[in-house]
């Protein structure tokens, strides 16, 4: 069974796992092992064929393993869709939104994040948080400074 993105927990492991406990325990039968785990019989042998238990049942698997139930459940996914477009995909199906007025704004945002994107905003000091100063700023400084002396060097004492 392949497991779609929308299903948070990892239920094929689950079903090795129950399968696993099973054998571990000495061959028992799903029977048996369904009895232990308080469980009825088909739930249990549906989960070893890789369908999902309701929310009861799944906790007294999880406690008839041993294991923690969040040990199933897939970390968050880092997103990595296109902020503009997701924000106009859902202009796009707002109703309250013409067609003309989603795609007006959706134009409006991509301007914005385009413009406004990876903004290289530098590096602001303030002598009062010298206590706080990082490495990085303290590097980029003395860049600066240093720059700005070579510059002032090379110009004719009157333009300074």
């Amino acid at each position: 069974m392949e497991r779609t993105l929308d299903e948070p927990i990892d239920i094929e492991m689950l079903g090795r796992l129950v399968k696993a406990e099973r054998e571990r325990r000495g061959r028992l039968s799903l029977r048996a092992a369904a009895e232990q785990a308080e469980v009825p019989f088909n739930t249990l042998a549906r989960v070893e064929k890789g369908d999902l238990p309701d929310l009861a049942n799944f906790r007294r698997i999880v406690d008839w393993l041993g294991l923690p139930p969040e040990r199933f459940f897939e970390p968050p996914q880092i997103r990595t869709e296109n902020t503009p477009e997701l924000i106009a995909h859902h202009l796009a199906r707002d109703p309250n939104l013409t067609d003309a007025a989603a795609e007006k704004i959706a134009g409006l945002v991509r301007e914005l994040y385009t413009n406004l994107v990876g903004v290289d905003r530098g590096v602001r000091v303030h002598l009062r948080a010298a206590a706080t100063f990082n490495p990085e700023a303290s590097r980029k400084l003395v860049g600066l400074l240093e720059q700005m002396q070579r510059t002032l060097t090379a110009m004719p004492p009157t333009q300074h």
